[in-house]
């Protein structure tokens, strides 16, 4: 198993780069949110890694945090995500981003990844909470139902208010569904709600 590698780099030609550690040249995959900070090409790097070992091929995945490597081997584990959609997933979406979406069951946000349909969001939101449960304290997240209540709560808040102003029920919960930002407390959602009238 390789588990991190650190070398000169070669070559860069997203997502693929070459690594040269003492004279062997590796050829590393790695996810945009990785490959665009980088150092430039003859410049020392260090990568935490991911080997597969295939009938037909020996692939390594390169991360530049612990956190990211985590995420993938976590997607690897969900049913029909192979390591190329893992590395398009992070290469799409941060990893707070992808499990705030996760945690808040918006499949809306995952399906705007490449490669990430319907049908492929919601058994990740489905497989992907559990993990991200028994993950997030590795990963430095908060715990998900707590954060999940959090953002429920200001959200309902927001949306009340907003029927108090006057909006019919229906018209606030569009208004509020329609921000795209998180961890907004309820004075912020009504701000940003008003403003999009």
């Amino acid at each position: 198993m390789i588990s991190r590698l650190r070398g000169i780099i070669l070559e860069k030609q997203a997502p693929n780069l070459v690594l040269d550690v003492q004279g062997v040249g590796y050829e590393v995959a790695a996810p945009m949110s990785t490959f665009c900070n980088l150092p430039a090409i003859g410049e020392e790097v260090s990568l935490l890694t991911h080997f597969i070992v295939r009938e037909d091929a020996q692939l390594l995945y390169g991360f530049s945090t612990a956190r990211e490597r985590l995420l993938f081997r976590s997607l690897l584990k969900v049913n029909g995500v192979g390591a190329k959609l893992a590395l398009t997933i992070l290469s799409g979406s941060d990893v707070d981003d992808f499990a705030r979406s996760v945690q808040e069951g918006d499949a809306a946000s995952l399906t705007r990844l490449p490669g990430v349909g319907k049908k492929t969001a919601d058994r990740l939101i489905i497989e992907m909470r559990d993990r991200l449960k028994d993950i997030s304290g590795e990963m430095g997240l908060k715990p998900v139902q707590s954060q999940a209540a959090m953002l429920a709560g200001a959200k309902e808040e927001a949306a009340i208010a907003l029927v108090t102003l006057g909006y019919k029920p229906a018209e606030a919960d569009k208004m509020i569904r329609s921000i795209r930002e998180h961890d907004l407390s309820t004075e912020e959602l009504i701000r940003q709600a008003l403003q999009s009238k």
